[in-house]
This record gives structure tokens, sequence and C-alpha cells, in this order.
């Protein structure tokens, strides 16, 4: 995403014939003797055409592509609904410590106890600041922790002998949310928003009935609201025997300061690569810990980390147990992580992370108010939705239009387009670790194009104009992909 910087040619438009990166020692077998020794089927009819080229190169193209990238350590991350924030290094020490990052999964227990040791000390306190009684840390990442969930509610319906087909999710639930319920085996029904932003009470107590299993819910939503009425959300749930699941997606709003637990919660899944210090983004790692009410412990993955009775440490099975969700005991690295970031703060430094996230939040949407429309009424939690629909009514200029131009002024643009409620929404989470100053500076830019967009909207609509590759016609990318490169001759028409 550096601007001002020339195309990056393919490694096989810098290819040259007979340039090699190593050198490999005559074997004095040929090409042919070499095919007529391996067994019929593994060989091709034709030699694969590789790009040929020097070590130099190939690092020197690496490299370049690497600095193109942008990190969170570079700048600016306001994604929304993605808790893009600054990861403190000291978590990234200790995950590197050798007794960690050398470890193999298949060890057994008296070797590695202080891991053991590690592992549950952090499900106690991930258990405390989401107010369960026991967390199993297999689950991969968010989704696999929503498939998790509802895993064990389906075999706590099924253990009393109930065949419960229905979950219910919010208009504005996370995109995972219906596709883990699909996964799982279960009918979605979806529940509408009120003109707040939050779940419409009535609406709900017309769908709640026997055959719903449960309610996925993130509180604060994703409009960055808080589900005021929560308790009596638990109580229509609770009292037809549903149970009620806490996406923890926007964990980053609440911790230290109130628990889902409390709240009602009875299945509580954790973005620990969101909330707990790892850097997130690319696609993983992640971690996605599961934590219960006590009517559900019995049914946790395993095996879990524990303390035996003479003190030391080991692995345990629950006796109704759903099974293993990883091939091994979770993703330890970003565990490790978790736990570093936990004990450095503390409660009361955890207690600081979310005053201070939504202390930015409402301090940025104020700045950009007069701006944008604001959908729902303030004050937000730790993110917020504007729209650009004024702007498009007036010029024709959308909210992909302002956030292609924010990667000219050097920010990282916003989530848009999601909650699907909104239109033209600009999901905005600035986080707890980014200063004033810029905020300020993000607060400008936003201000100055909502400008460009009544005096200039064609320049918006070109947008971004410094980067080497410039705005692709992504309908077209999207229904004539070309996922491979071919030689120019033969390059399908696109």
């Amino acid at each position: 995403m550096t601007g001002g910087v020339a195309p990056e040619p393919l490694l096989f438009e810098s290819s040259r014939a007979g340039r090699r990166a190593s050198t490999i020692p005559a074997t004095g077998i040929s090409r042919s003797g070499a095919r007529d020794r391996l067994p019929a089927g593994l060989t091709g009819a034709t030699v694969p055409q590789l790009p040929e080229l020097s070590e130099r190169d190939i690092v020197r193209h690496y490299t370049r592509l690497a600095h193109r990238n942008f990190s969170i350590d570079e700048g600016f991350y306001p994604l929304g609904s993605c808790t893009m924030k600054y990861n403190p290094k000291i978590a990234e020490v200790v995950a590197a410590l050798p007794g960690f990052a050398r470890l193999h999964p298949a060890q057994p227990p008296d070797q590695v106890q202080g891991l053991l040791g590690l592992l549950c000390a952090l499900e106690a306190g991930l258990c405390e600041l989401a107010g369960m009684a026991a967390v199993t840390l297999q689950p991969a990442a968010g989704a696999a922790g929503e498939l998790t969930g509802l895993t064990l509610i389906r075999a706590y319906h099924e253990s009393r002998g109930e065949q419960r087909t229905r979950v219910l999710i919010p208009d504005a639930a996370h995109g995972t949310n219906p596709a883990s319920v699909r996964l799982a085996g279960y009918e979605v029904v979806e529940v509408p928003s009120d003109a707040s932003g939050r779940i419409d009470l009535g609406a709900l107590k017309k769908i709640v009935d026997g055959r719903v299993a449960a309610l996925m819910l993130t509180n604060p939503n994703t409009l960055g609201l808080f589900e005021r009425n929560i308790t009596e959300i638990a109580r229509l749930l609770h009292d037809c025997g549903a149970k009620l699941y806490y996406d923890g997606a926007n964990l980053n709003a609440i911790v230290g300061r109130a628990r889902p637990g409390d709240m009602g919660f009875d299945v509580v899944h954790l973005n620990v690569h969101k909330t707990f210090g790892t850097p997130h983004g690319g696609g993983g790692p992640g971690a996605g810990p599961v934590g219960v009410t006590p009517d559900l412990v019995r049914f946790l993955p395993g095996p879990r980390p524990a303390q035996l009775p003479d003190g030391r440490y080991g692995w345990r099975d629950e006796p109704d147990s759903i099974g293993r969700v990883h091939g091994w005991h979770g993703n330890i690295g970003i565990l490790v992580r978790a736990y570093s970031y936990l004990i450095s703060l503390g409660g009361a430094g955890l207690r600081h992370v979310s005053e201070r996230a939504v202390l930015n939040a409402n301090y940025l949407l104020a700045r950009v108010a007069d701006d944008y429309d604001l959908p729902y009424p303030a004050p937000v939690m730790h993110e917020f939705v504007v729209s650009a629909r004024r702007h498009r009514r007036a010029s024709g200029v959308r909210a992909l239009d302002i956030a292609k131009s924010l990667i000219d002024r050097g920010f990282h643009p916003m989530t848009v387009y999601f909650p699907l409620i909104v239109d033209e929404a600009m999901m905005i989470e600035p986080t707890e670790t980014e200063s004033r100053e810029t905020l300020d500076a993000f607060a400008a830019a936003l201000r100055e194009l909502a400008e460009e967009a009544a005096t200039a909207p064609e320049t918006l609509r070109q947008a971004p104009v410094t980067t080497p590759v410039r705005r692709p016609d992504e309908a077209r990318a999207a229904r004539h992909l070309v996922p491979r490169w071919y030689p120019p001759a033969d390059a399908p028409a696109s």
C-alpha cells in the first residue's frame, strides 16, 4: 500500500532462461533415466514451466512486497468489528521463549509442566473475566468457537431428550453466526432490530418457543450499542429452556468492567486474538476459547489441562465430551500471548483498556458526526457505524469511494457495507491503543473527503491514485476470475 511505487513484476515476468538460485551437484542420471526410476503415474507429460531467477532477485522481490504490506505497527487500522489494535511486544517475546516455541504437542505431561500450568492459569483468568465455570482452549479462532459452542448446546439439549431445531440471530449479527448455525445443523431465524438499533423485544417474544435451541448475541452489538434489555432477553430464552450464546467479538468494549455470565449468557467464546494481545489479520493465527456455565461443563471438548491431586499438571476428559475440536490442544502460541497480556495488565489495566476503547470511539464519532449520517443514536461503546448515504444521494459518492480515498491519505480503510441493515455503512473501531493525534488526523481526513464528495466527486471515484495497482473492476474480477498466471500468448480473455 506504499504510494508512488511502480508495480512489482511477477516472478514469471522477471524470469530469465538459465538463471538459478542454487547449484545442485550432477547426479549422472539423465532426465529420462530419472523419469524411468519413478513409479508410473507420478510423472507429468511435460516439465512444469517455473520462473528462473537468482537468489538475489527472489529475496528482493519478496522484500519489496513485504514493504508494501500495511500493518498495525505502521499505521492506523480502523476496521470496525475487528479490534485491530497495537499488540505489546512483550507478549511476542514470551511466546518465542524456547520453552514454549520448541515444544511438540505429543510430549508427555511430565515434560511440559510449565505450559500446562500456564494453560490452567489462563483458563482460570478467562473464567473470571467472562463469568463462566470452565473453559476449553481448543478452538482455533472465533468461528471455530461458535461451532464448538453450538455443538455443546446441541449435546445439552439431546441429553435431555430434546430435539430443538432453531437458533435465533439478530439482523445485525456477524456473518459467521448464521454460517456456524447452518454448519451445526440448525435453522437460522432472524430477529429484527428496533429503532434504537437493539433487539426488538416484541419480535423476540413472538418467536421464542420450544423449538429454539439458543440465541446468538454479541453485547455490545455490531453497531457498537449495548443491549440494555439483556437480562430480559436472557429470561425469555431461559424460560423456554433455550441457551444464550455470547459472541465475544466485541469483548474489548467491556473487558474488566462487565461479565457476560452475569448478564445471563450460558456459552461465551472469546477471540483472544482480538482482545488479548495477538497480531490480528491476514487470516490468522487465532484462538477462540469457549466458556460455559456449570450445566455444560461435562460436554466440553477434551482433553483439558488440569491440576492433579498431587499438585502436578496433566490432562483430563469430561464424562460426556463432544470430543476434540482441534487436532491437538489449541493454538498454543496464541494462548501464551493471551496469558502474557492478561498478567502484564492485571485487573486495573484491563478495565482501563475498555474505558479507553469506549472513550476513543465516542471522541472520534463526535469529530465526524456532522459530516456523515448516524443511523442510530449515540453514545456508543467501542465502535460506531456512520453512513455515506447523504453523499451518494447528492453526488453519487459511495462508502467504497471514501474508503478507497483514505488509502491515498495513508490510512487503512474502515469496514464498509456492514452491518447490512445500514445503507452505505462505514464501521469504525479506533481501539484503545490509538492516540488523540491519530484520531484527530483520521477525523480530519474523513471531513476533507466529505467536502470533496460535494466539490470534486470524480476524484473520490478514481481513488486510490498513489498505489501501484489502481482500483480494480471488482465485479468483473469476481465473475471472470483468473486464478493463475498464463504466458502472454496463452492468457485468457479478461
